[in-house]
């Protein structure tokens, strides 16, 4: 689970923000490659090969890392590291206690934990759920700036858009990216 990256530059002097250039290394959108999904706001968390959940976590620079904490990558930028800890140790544990109760099969993969306690329930679900970003549903998004720009302003109910290429790549594009 790398960072993704965000479709278009940040503004240098306001880091919230986007320019209207295109990140390079996102420039497939852009060409039309990838489905657009929708971005679920909530919390990541994982099911491995081995059965064993985990939960996203950030580290920020000079700060100890969890037990058991899994780093997968370091952003150059912020010096957050980004990796996986036991769900068990989360702030999230209960939550996913009883969104797991809910379901029924779970495949290994990745999840966003929506609901009540999580991040003022801007999913307005009841209780708590898991969502496989494997199954997120699938959007329809113009494929420039400006379009990108005015259809996610106009969908203020969604979190933001992750576009997932063959080859597996992603990127997303936030709401708060223009708000």
């Amino acid at each position: 689970m790398n960072k993704i990256p965000t479709v278009f530059l940040r503004d240098p002097d306001d880091r919230k923000r986007t320019l209207p250039e295109v990140n390079p290394v996102c420039q497939w959108v852009l060409d039309g490659a990838g489905t657009p999904t929708r971005k679920y706001d909530g919390t990541c968390v994982m099911l491995d090969d081995d059965g064993v959940w985990w939960a996203r976590r950030e580290v920020r620079p000079g700060r100890t890392r969890p037990p058991g904490y899994q780093a997968v990558m370091t952003d150059e930028v912020t010096g957050k590291t980004v990796g996986w800890e036991p769900i068990a140790q989360s702030t999230y544990a209960a939550c996913h206690v009883e969104a797991v109760a809910a379901g029924n099969e779970w495949r290994p993969g990745t999840y966003e934990l929506i609901g009540t306690k999580i991040n003022g329930n801007p999913e307005r679900v009841d209780g708590h759920r898991l969502v496989a970003h494997a199954e997120a549903d699938v959007l329809e998004v113009p494929r420039d700036f400006d379009g990108m720009r005015a259809w996610v302003l106009a969908h203020p109910q969604f979190e933001g858009i992750v576009w997932h290429h063959p080859d597996g790549r992603r990127a997303k594009l936030k709401y708060r990216d223009f708000a």
